[in-house]
């Protein structure tokens, strides 16, 4: 079930939106709903990647770590018919 939410836009704003969404054969209610779940996907890999780091923060590699790392990234580069 939808619920509708009334969004107030100025009129620069639903000019370039109903051209883009004739530009994607989209409606305007669709580009916007997609623009807004991309936003929001685009905030929850931020928030996601903040928590890569912090985690890396608290707890960094080993230097064998990395040296493996750097072994494998060496070899698969190697791997590569350049």
């Amino acid at each position: 079930m939808r619920t509708q939410t009334m969004v107030q836009l100025n009129r620069t704003l639903l000019e370039l939106l109903d051209a883009r969404a004739a530009r994607d054969g989209v409606s305007r209610s669709q580009l916007i709903r997609d623009a807004v779940e991309s936003y929001l996907d685009e905030d929850a890999e931020a928030a996601a990647l903040q928590r890569v780091v912090e985690g890396y923060a608290c707890t960094p590699e080993t230097d064998e770590e990395l040296r493996n790392a750097h072994d494998d990234a060496r070899a698969l580069v190697e791997e590569e018919p350049w």
